[in-house]
């Protein structure tokens, strides 16, 4: 792409690498917004079965345009900062956490060649990035100065950090089959793999186990339910995100 604006806009090369890198960022990050969007409506959804309540049925059929009702109503909200808040960091934390979680997104490829940045470790940079998450839910329950929140951060950090490394050493499992901690070989390495062959899909009686594992440990790091400790009603009212509103409370909804 860098090549086509050179040759076409007759940009330098400085400059086409910037557009280049721009519209990549762009053409990932927008699906991702989108897809972020019916992931929260499905969601909600089963946390209401869960509860016994409909959820979502109102905004749309089915409920579909719920997130993006939801995402109107808190960008035209005004973001209300707590008197006793430390202001800088109470709003630098949900974009910590936003920008974690969409940084992430960088190395994982969508189909051959169609990867932002497509590195060898890969794999290594998405443990990384990960658990930079943790620094802006230990912010937001600082800087919230209420007690509320901070006894929740506490619990969201040291459940984090746990779970992280059970998920790292799940991971260091499929870096040994696949031989590699780049995500494109990985994926690579699943056509010629070992494995029972169901529908398409190739199932490794060896890896299973690990990916059972995995999705219970993902639960736990995100804190979902059961292991949505952070945001016991009963306890800690809305956990880490109590004292928080419009897009600031958004952006964690969007990070989670």
């Amino acid at each position: 792409m860098t090549s086509f604006f050179q040759n076409t806009a007759g940009l330098s090369y400085g400059w086409a690498w910037f557009v280049s890198t721009i519209i990549g960022i762009l053409v990932i990050a927008l699906p991702l917004m989108l897809a972020v969007a019916m992931i929260i409506y499905a969601d909600r959804k089963i946390w209401a079965a869960m509860a016994l309540r409909r959820g979502p049925n109102v905004v749309g059929p089915f409920g579909l345009l719920q997130s993006f009702a939801d995402g109107l109503k808190v960008f035209l909200q005004e973001t209300i900062v707590p008197a006793a808040a430390n202001r800088t960091l109470f709003l630098l934390a949900p974009i910590i956490t936003f920008t974690v979680a969409l940084i992430v997104w960088a190395v994982v490829p969508f189909q051959a060649g169609v990867v932002l940045a497509d590195i060898n470790v890969g794999l290594l940079y998405v443990l990384a990035a990960s658990s930079l998450g943790v620094y802006g839910v230990i912010l937001s329950g600082w800087a919230s100065n209420s007690k509320y929140p901070f006894y929740s951060a506490l619990r969201a950090a040291a459940q984090m950090v746990s779970y992280e490394v059970a998920i790292g050493f799940i991971l260091i499992s499929v870096v040994m089959w696949a031989g590699t901690f780049n995500l494109s070989g990985i994926v690579m390495a699943q056509q010629n793999t070992l494995g029972i062959h169901l529908n398409g899909f190739i199932v490794n009686p060896l890896l299973f186990p690990m990916a059972v594992m995995f999705f219970i440990s993902s639960l736990a790091e995100t804190q979902r339910a059961p292991f949505d400790l952070t945001e016991a009603e009963s306890e800690l009212v809305a956990g880490y995100q109590t004292e928080y509103s419009s897009m600031s409370f958004a952006l964690f909804w969007l990070g989670e």
